[in-house]
Formats: C-alpha cells, structure tokens, sequence
C-alpha cells in the first residue's frame, strides 16, 4: 500500500486543518488506518485511528474533541480533520496503515506515507 499524506500548513492558534491521506492504486481494504504525529525532537506518537471493519475510531486524550478522522466511502481517502488547533499541536503528521488486529502502536504500522508538517502558531 503506498500512501501519501497531504493537507499540513501554517496555521494560527484556534484555527483547523484538514489531512488526506490517499492510497495509490487501491483501497485500504483489510486494513485499519492511523494518523501519528512527530513534534520537534520528539518521538512519532498516536493521534487518531479508524478500523477497517465497523470503522471503530479511537484518539489519543489531547485531541479528543478537536480531531476527527474519518474515510470515504470508496476507502481511498482517509481524513483528519483538525479543530481548535493549538502550538502543542505542531508536528510532522504521518498516515499509516496495519493489517491484522487494531493497534495503536506506531512501530506495528506497516506502510507509511510520507509525513506532512503542520505548524500552529501562538
């Protein structure tokens, strides 16, 4: 599966962006889809996810409430849509997909896009 992530940018503190992830020549048929994030010198952590049965999402606490993710009905395109954006919020944004039973952990994803960079300013 290759994936590519788009949808990052410069944003003030309040505002909201919305990150697609595409799948080159195929769905994401039989695989469950993450959204992770790296802030500056920091490790990669979890953000958001959708299962690919039931389309079961999960988020980590900080931006519950603020970020949904959620995926067409072709399940080509997966989304975070991101509100009330904050500065803690400001990392490279990556997509990923895992096949076999849900995860969070980012080290069990096996394909990953190329990462975009959101920067929320104060």
């Amino acid at each position: 599966v290759q994936l590519q992530a788009s949808g990052g940018g410069l944003v003030q503190a309040g505002g909201s962006l919305r990150l697609s992830c595409a799948a080159s020549g195929r769905t994401f048929s039989g695989y469950h889809m993450g959204w992770f994030r790296q802030p500056p010198g920091k490790e990669r952590e979890f953000v958001a996810a959708i299962t690919w049965s039931y389309g079961y999402t999960y988020y980590e606490n900080s931006v519950k409430g603020r970020f949904t993710i959620s995926r067409d009905n072709a399940k080509t395109t997966v989304y975070l849509q991101m509100n009330s954006l904050k500065p803690e919020d400001t990392a490279v944004y990556y997509c990923a997909a895992r096949g076999g039973v849900y995860s969070s952990s980012p080290t069990l994803y096996e394909y990953w896009g190329q990462g975009t960079l959101v920067t929320v300013s104060s």
